[in-house]
């Protein structure tokens, strides 16, 4: 017997992306009702229009004052910096090396990744975040550790081993060990429950030409695999890249001399790029997360969106956790909307809320499976609540216009505003 269930709350999703398609691509219903069949959304709209539909045994939850949406997909997180988020530091490469690697290395013990990832899943939920796309340490005992997390709480995750066979001491890999340990756990993990796999060399100057051109095997080896990786974060790092690959048009070119740059290939940050490396990443069909708090926080630019637009490259949002300031993507979304008034191209928050729902999915090739309400997709979802603090409630007291909602909820909002989670339908995380 099919396990269907309803609730009645305000609803919105994005069909598609505003900056194409108008406002009309979002969908808002300010007393809706989700219908949700087997983990699976079965049906969304207008309450007074599909209540009379309902079978008379259907139960029905009502979740006065909340907003449904679909849950949120971060295209870009460290699972292994979670113990070190707010750590003071220089910019990106100082940062590494004085806070970011000494937090990683003890990743090599079973029982603190354990730990980590029990927190680390439990915080992305009680933001709303039901779809991440992971960096774990070079260990493969951290990604066991997040993949049979995510598992037991039947979350959709991307994950991967960082390759780094020029890492420091404690996270130094070799190119043979890497590709190892790579094959064996995309045998071990990739398509089990909703979980998937990135070939996830850390960074140009972390891998050999040799891990690089192993990574570029594996990937075109598994179909079904991602590909993650950081791509021209800050000025420093763009010089020593240019300066150990001489032969690279660019810094995007040394990737794809490897064969890293496809349609499933995610590079996060992406401030500092050529125009030649955008047309690329269009043509190949491969996507930037944008990573506003991590770029702030370390002060390694401001990433053009608008830019990105122009030349046609898929976008999403990712928190970066722990250079990012926040696991929220609300707080994320708002960042990148200061991030565009700096270029003066404003970020409209329909478009913003696109980026991190449906443009999450669309960056990640599951457009068919997260992202948005539409009938079949799997019922990843949360609820929101305009009213978490007394100064949201102050200002969105009265307020229907769902753009004004939506951005508010960004600027003041923060995982306080994320009563509920839902993964496959079940409730995964709860505030009320």
């Amino acid at each position: 017997m099919a396990d269907v269930r309803a609730y009645r709350a305000a609803l919105v999703h994005c069909l598609d992306d505003p900056a194409k398609a108008g406002e009309e691509a979002v969908v808002w219903h300010p007393d809706g009702l989700l219908l949700v069949e087997d983990g699976h959304v079965a049906d969304c709209g207008d309450w007074t229009a599909l209540s009379p539909h309902l079978a008379a045994d259907t139960p029905v939850e009502h979740l006065p004052g909340r907003i449904l949406t679909p849950g949120f997909v971060d295209t870009h997180i460290h699972f292994p910096q979670i113990d070190m988020i707010a750590a003071f530091s220089g910019q990106l490469l100082d940062w590494l090396e004085e806070k970011t690697f000494p937090a990683e290395r003890v990743f090599a013990d079973r029982a603190h990744a354990d730990d980590a990832a029990r927190a680390f899943l439990d915080e992305l939920l009680r933001n709303g975040t039901t779809t991440a796309m992971v960096f774990g340490s070079v260990h493969r005992a951290s990604v066991d550790a997040l993949f049979e997390a995510a598992l037991a709480r039947n979350m959709r995750l991307i994950a991967g081993k960082s390759l780094m066979d020029h890492g420091p001491e404690g996270l130094a890999d070799t190119a043979a060990s890497s590709r190892a340990e790579t094959e064996s756990l995309i045998a071990d993990w990739s398509r089990r429950g909703r979980l998937g796999y990135a070939v996830t060399p850390r960074f140009a100057l972390s891998s050999s030409r040799e891990q690089l051109a192993a990574a570029g095997e594996i990937l075109h080896a598994h179909g079904h695999v991602w590909l993650q990786t950081h791509l021209a974060e800050s000025p420093q790092e763009v010089a020593q890249v240019a300066e150990a690959f001489r032969e690279s048009k660019d810094y995007l070119d040394v990737y794809d001399q490897f064969g890293l740059v496809t349609d499933r290939s995610v590079f996060a940050h992406c401030i500092h790029m050529t125009p030649r490396s955008l047309d690329r990443m269009a043509e190949a069909g491969a996507a930037i997360a944008h990573c506003p708090t991590s770029n702030l926080f370390l002060g390694s630019g401001l990433f053009d969106l608008a830019e990105a637009d122009r030349h046609g490259v898929k976008t999403a949002l990712g928190t970066d956790v722990g250079a990012g300031t926040s696991f929220s993507m609300l707080t994320t979304a708002a960042a990148a909307c200061n991030v565009a008034q700096m270029h003066g191209s404003p970020l409209d928050p329909l478009r913003a809320f696109y980026l991190a729902t449906l443009g999450g999915a669309r960056a990640l090739g599951l457009e068919d499976r997260i992202g948005s309400f539409a009938a079949g997709r799997e019922a990843d979802f949360v609820a929101l609540d305009p009213a978490a603090t007394p100064l949201l409630a102050r200002r969105l007291y009265g307020v229907r216009d769902i753009r004004e909602i939506l951005f508010a909820l960004m600027v003041l909002g923060d995982d306080r505003v994320v009563t509920r989670t839902w993964l496959a339908g079940r409730s995964a995380h709860s505030r009320d």
